[in-house]
């Protein structure tokens, strides 16, 4: 027996909306083809599920997701270059061996991405 995979379902009060920024933050979308408003954002290997609620209220609905990824830096480039709305924090080196950004969307998604530093990965 053994975990094979985990999808973060993270709230959106627009799907359209979401599906459009998660698109042009280099993520394959899609809405799941059925009456509810839900909607899927795929990238490499990470998959992150949107569900639309009309009680989305970012100030007590909001989550928190990490990604890992090969290059922080490169992903904050092309995050920058996307104009996507939100908050957006320049990369820094943790202390617990990272290269890190984070990202808050406008609907109240924390976004924390890192890569290894060089000799701590």
């Amino acid at each position: 027996m053994s975990f094979e995979s985990v999808s973060p379902v993270l709230p959106v009060g627009d799907l359209d909306a979401a599906l459009d920024r998660y698109r042009r933050l280099g993520f394959q979308v899609r809405a799941f083809d059925g009456p509810e408003r839900y909607g899927f954002a795929d990238r490499d290997g990470v998959s992150l599920h949107l569900s639309e609620s009309d009680g989305h209220d970012p100030l007590s609905t909001a989550a928190m997701v990490y990604l890992y990824v090969s290059d922080a830096d490169e992903v904050h480039r092309e995050w920058l270059r996307a104009e996507v709305g939100g908050r957006l924090r320049e990369p820094w080196d943790t202390g617990y061996g990272l290269r890190e950004f984070s990202y808050v969307d406008p609907d109240g998604t924390l976004h924390r991405v890192g890569s290894p530093l060089p000799g701590r990965g």
